[in-house]
């Protein structure tokens, strides 16, 4: 029988070797190394070291394989990060920041750069972050996490027109709306702003009230509209860019 202490070991053991992994990719970028050298290399099976791989691709990491006889895994030198000096206490505001997030359009992308992040801190400066987070409790909700405001933001980055099914108020009646995404005011609740085509004009749409989201086809070139002059809401909203420097 595994014991708690050994589950431990062994999930913070396959953390240290998803790191590991993708520091020796790095380092030889562009060239490719094989599951098997990899396997060789830590001491497990090509088996693992494929679902090592397939983990890192899920979260985020931009690997590709190579066929061929010459081929493996190669990583994108150009977008992932070399070991970040980055504090524990750091690493445990980023958390607790990202927490509150969920639900709205950026979750899925604040826990992917999270990981990022994390996969990348040297040795110990990871481990003391786990062991701060372990003393860490926040609320959660037991909802389950919708995938509604990730098609959403999709959409504002693709362009592409959404249907939607709307509530006008929290009892009143749904109706469908096609609307051409433009941007998210973001707070208690979040608003998506999008030229709505049933009203044809700039509508506020509550995320809370969207009973149903899909993307489609087509797309449409961004209306210029300054997302500052809508004051409807009846409170002041400030440009992420100008709150944090994106330069």
């Amino acid at each position: 029988m595994i014991t708690g202490h050994r589950l431990r070991s062994l999930a913070v053991n396959r953390t240290e070797r998803l790191y590991a992994l993708v520091e020796e990719l790095r380092a030889v970028s562009p060239r490719p190394r094989s599951a098997r050298w990899l396997a060789e290399r830590f001491g497990v099976s090509s088996r693992t070291i494929e679902r090592d791989l397939s983990a890192l691709q899920q979260s985020g990491v931009p690997l590709y394989a190579e066929p061929g006889r010459s081929g493996g895994y190669v990583v994108d030198k150009d977008h992932t990060l070399p070991p970040l000096t980055v504090t524990a206490a750091e690493v445990a505001a980023l958390a607790v920041a990202l927490h509150g997030l969920s639900g709205t359009p950026f979750a899925a992308d604040a826990h992917s750069a999270l990981s990022k992040v994390f996969a990348v801190m040297p040795q110990r400066e990871r481990q003391a972050a786990r062991e701060l987070a372990a003393r860490v409790r926040l609320a959660v909700n037991p909802a389950r996490p919708s995938a509604l405001p990730h098609t959403l933001r999709e959409a504002l980055s693709t362009h592409r027109l959404l249907r939607l099914r709307y509530a006008d108020d929290a009892h009143g009646e749904v109706t469908d709306r096609t609307v051409e995404p433009l941007g998210f005011l973001g707070g208690d609740p979040w608003y998506l702003v999008g030229w709505c085509r049933l009203h044809s004009a700039v509508r506020g749409f509550r995320l809370d009230r969207i009973r149903e989201a899909r993307a489609l086809e087509e797309t449409a070139e961004p209306r210029p509209v300054d997302l500052s002059e809508l004051d409807c809401l009846g409170r002041d909203f400030v440009a992420l860019d100008e709150l944090y420097s994106f330069t």
